[in-house]
C-alpha cells in the first residue's frame, strides 16, 4: 500500500479494511441467487445497476437470523433494511431499492432461507369464521406494470391542459405522513421546473385538491408490487379468492 495512503490511515482503519476485506471473501463463499425484482427494474434510471431487473441476493445464515431479533433494529422499523443489507451481493446502497421491490426481496429472502410454506390465517366468506390454511410463496405473483419511465426513472403525469408533473416511485415507504408531504416526495417536476421551493409552492396553493386525489390515485393504482392474491380453499370444500397477511412471524414458525 502506498506509504501517503498508510500515513493518513490510523492503525485501526487498517484493521477494520482488512475485516471487511474478509468478511467480503467469506459472504462470496456463501451459495447465492438471481433474485427478480416486483418492478422489473422499470422505476430507475437507465444508469442505474437495478435498471436491469434483477439482482443477486446469498442465502441467509445463523448470524444473518441475528438481525431479525435485534431489538434495536425492530424497535426503529429497519430490521428488514437490515437483513437486505446483509444478504444482497449486487453493489447497491439499501436507501435506493425502492420500498415497492424490496417487499419482495424479503419474500425471497425467506423463501431462500426456511423454504416456501407459509401458514396465513384468512377468512372464510361463506361461514365468516378464521380459518388457517398453508400457500407456497414461490406461487406470489408481481401487478403488471404499464407505465413507461424517461431515461431517469421518472414518470409523466398530465394534471390538465396546463399542467404536467414527474414523480418518481421513491426509495422508502411514505409512512405516517400528511397528504402534501406524501405528494412533495412523489413528484420530482412541474411544467418543467424541479426547484423543490417551486414544488412546494405548487403543492401549496395550486394543486386542487380533487386534482390531487386522482394523482394520488393514479401512482397508487399503478404502483408495481406484489399481488397479495390468492385461491383457498373454504370450510365446505369450495373455493374462494382473497387477499392474505403477511405478519411479522414471515420469519418463524
Amino acid at each position: 500500500m502506498d506509504n501517503k495512503v498508510t500515513t493518513r490511515l490510523g492503525s485501526q482503519d487498517l484493521v477494520n479494511i482488512a475485516r471487511q476485506n474478509y468478511e467480503n471473501k467469506q459472504k462470496n463463499k456463501i451459495p447465492s441467487n438471481i433474485v427478480k425484482l416486483a418492478s422489473g427494474g422499470k422505476i430507475y434510471a437507465k444508469t442505474h445497476p437495478l435498471y436491469s431487473g434483477q439482482l443477486e441476493m446469498r442465502y441467509m445464515t445463523a448470524y444473518d437470523e441475528d438481525i431479525l431479533t435485534n431489538v434495536s433494529y425492530i424497535r426503529e422499523g429497519v430490521v428488514f433494511d437490515k437483513l437486505l443489507e446483509s444478504i444482497i451481493m449486487t453493489p447497491i446502497n439499501i436507501n435506493e431499492i425502492s420500498s415497492v421491490d424490496k417487499d419482495g426481496l424479503i419474500i425471497n429472502a425467506r423463501i431462500m432461507a426456511y423454504g416456501p410454506e407459509y401458514a396465513v390465517e384468512i377468512q372464510d366468506p361463506k361461514t365468516g369464521n378464521m380459518i388457517e390454511r398453508t400457500i407456497d410463496l414461490t406461487e406470489i405473483q408481481f401487478k403488471p406494470f404499464v407505465l413507461q419511465a424517461d431515461n431517469n426513472g421518472e414518470f409523466t403525469y398530465q394534471v390538465n391542459a396546463e399542467t404536467t408533473i414527474k414523480f418518481v416511485y421513491p426509495s422508502n415507504e411514505i409512512t405516517q405522513a400528511t397528504v402534501s408531504e406524501t405528494i412533495n416526495k412523489l413528484i420530482t417536476e412541474v411544467n418543467g421546473n424541479r426547484d423543490r421551493a417551486a414544488i412546494d409552492q405548487f403543492i401549496r396553493y395550486e394543486f386542487f385538491a380533487r386534482d390531487a386525489k386522482k394523482f394520488r390515485e393514479y401512482v397508487k393504482d399503478n404502483a408495481p408490487g406484489i399481488d397479495y392474491e390468492m385461491n383457498f380453499e373454504g370450510e365446505d370444500g369450495s373455493t374462494f379468492k382473497t387477499t392474505f397477511p403477511v405478519g411479522s412471524n414471515l420469519f418463524w414458525f
